[in-house]
């Protein structure tokens, strides 16, 4: 008995030294990246995707299932057929449109502190979003429920490395979907200051979530109409169609000059052909088809190409990612994107169940892809799992592990008298150490990175304090940020506002299911 509570001392005591180390963030910041985009094509490749993409575009077109999208399209010159829904899109129109996309604009956010840029060599690493169910390793896998949710916005709003979200993650489904997206983005607004997200699922979602956006940021019509202030995700119904609620997002956010990211779901094999240039053929013509639309209805509006082209396990059909495929579809797509010169979106993506070793190797190679080929935007940065049907405690704090050190790999090296140590390595001489000296001394705190989650002691040190591995460690900080978490300030008036605004659209029905 004495042996047995002289070990629950001691595991008491471990947990006790462990909450008092400090968690180990990098500084709120955007990270640009200093490195030239790894381009795994030539110049001449990448041409012939453009150029068999505007075939696809010119010779088969793409089904466009909301009239009023057509009837934009056939305005500005496009071939449409009512009768098969098809639009064929003369490459001038395409080519067009796509000149008059903005190479880079700001995103803004409720704290400007927290604005991002998009484009050019930026970086901005987002949460996962869309998933339907949600896991931690104590309470298991369950549905997406409301207050999961709002947990995860808490920890989005802790982690510095996060700097945009990326829609509900997880899911809700607890709250009724007439009203749902604007239960969920009020609690986005009071739990997170960082630049927002929306669902494009109807038309009434879209404009209600910008008028909310208005209302929490403070502004007039107007100034919204002039500053970006909250972005959606188109996803084309691969192969070559767009349905109702996507487009009536791509025509109202244009309308309203907020960003919309168009991004082809291409999974070779399935959803797109088995080889990786046709896929990225048609990746391209699907996310110039969704632009173009943008354009037409205004130019200049806030685009970004989405790039998600991977491949399926042709034993199953299901998707996997972290794989080669994956990695050069990711740095491909940059250099489309860059052919354009648009900001590119790609993702941090893993086809694991549990937040094990396979979750982080298909993670760190999904983000390899990705930052190599000079994405601006990482959605999924932090929490995918299964493929995106989970979203995972655990996996938010192991991806921002990864973030953080390529934030920190992007920081620039400094080459002067100082770092080049001449004097420092005379001092210590031929068998000596730099422990104590002077050079090491005064830079030691700050010399390297320190992580977030990984244990870098002996193995005798991590044995004696209880061999916690580091899914076991990623566990105890995500709840040790739950329980540290302060919310950011919020106007008073705003949330009044914001509940007025939610009453009122609750009470006429909501946004019913169309």
């Amino acid at each position: 008995m004495e042996r047995r509570d002289r070990a629950a001392v001691s595991a008491r005591r471990r947990e006790h030294q462990a909450e008092r180390r400090e968690l180990n963030q990098i500084p709120w910041r955007q990270p640009r990246n200093p490195y030239a985009p790894t381009e795994i094509l030539s110049a001449d490749q990448i041409e012939s995707i453009h150029l068999a993409s505007l075939r696809i575009l010119e010779e088969i077109g793409v089904r466009i299932l909301l009239p009023e999208a057509r009837e934009i399209y056939a305005g500005a010159g496009a071939d449409v057929d009512e009768g098969t829904q098809q639009v064929r899109f003369d490459r001038g129109l395409i080519l067009g449109a796509m000149a008059t996309v903005p190479p880079e604009f700001t995103l803004h956010a409720r704290n400007p502190a927290h604005d991002v840029i998009m484009g050019g060599s930026w970086a901005a690493f987002a949460t996962v979003g869309g998933a339907p169910s949600v896991s931690d390793i104590e309470r298991g896998r369950r549905p997406g429920n409301f207050a999961d949710y709002s947990d995860m916005l808490r920890l989005a709003q802790s982690l510095n490395v996060v700097h945009v979200l990326a829609g509900y993650a997880p899911e809700p489904i607890d709250v009724p979907v007439p009203v749902r997206h604007m239960v969920a983005m009020e609690a986005m607004i009071r739990l997170t200051d960082k630049a927002y997200f929306g669902f494009s699922l109807s038309r009434q979602r879209v404009l209600d979530n910008i008028e909310m956006i208005r209302i929490a940021r403070g502004l007039t019509p107007a100034r919204l109409d002039r500053e970006a202030s909250f972005y959606t995700v188109v996803n084309t119904n691969s192969p070559l169609q767009l349905d109702r609620p996507m487009l009536w997002g791509i025509i109202e956010m244009a309308r309203a000059n907020q960003v919309t990211c168009v991004t082809p779901f291409t999974l070779a094999g399935a959803m797109a052909p088995v080889t990786l240039a046709g896929a990225l053929a048609l990746q391209n013509a699907e996310a110039l088809a969704g632009m173009a639309l943008a354009q037409i209805v205004r130019p200049g509006s806030p685009l970004i190409y989405g790039g998600f082209t991977s491949n399926v396990d042709m034993r199953s059909g299901a998707p996997a990612f972290g794989t080669p495929e994956y990695i050069k579809a990711a740095q491909i797509g940059g250099q489309l994107a860059r052919r354009y010169r648009v900001p590119y979106r790609s993702s941090n993506v893993n086809a694991s169940n549990a937040p094990d070793a396979q979750s982080a190797y298909e993670g760190a190679m999904s983000i390899w892809g990705a930052l190599t080929g000079h994405t601006n935007l990482l959605i999924h940065g932090v929490g995918w799992l299964e493929g995106g049907l989970c979203a995972s405690y655990e996996k938010f704090i192991i991806d921002a592990e990864m973030l953080q050190i390529m934030a920190k790999y992007f920081e620039p090296e400094v080459i002067d008298d100082a770092t080049l140590a001449i004097e420092a390595i005379r001092e210590v001489g031929p068998g000596g150490h730099f422990f104590g000296s002077p050079h090491t001394l005064e830079r030691y705190e700050t010399a390297f990175y320190t992580p977030l989650l990984s244990d870098w002691r002996s193995f005798q040190q991590w044995e004696a304090d209880g061999s916690v591995d580091a899914t076991r460690r990623a566990h105890r900080i995500y709840q040790r940020m739950l329980a540290e978490y302060e919310a950011p300030a919020l106007d008073p008036a705003i949330a009044e506002e914001l509940g007025a605004f939610i009453a009122k659209r609750t009470e006429e029905g909501g946004a019913p299911i169309q």
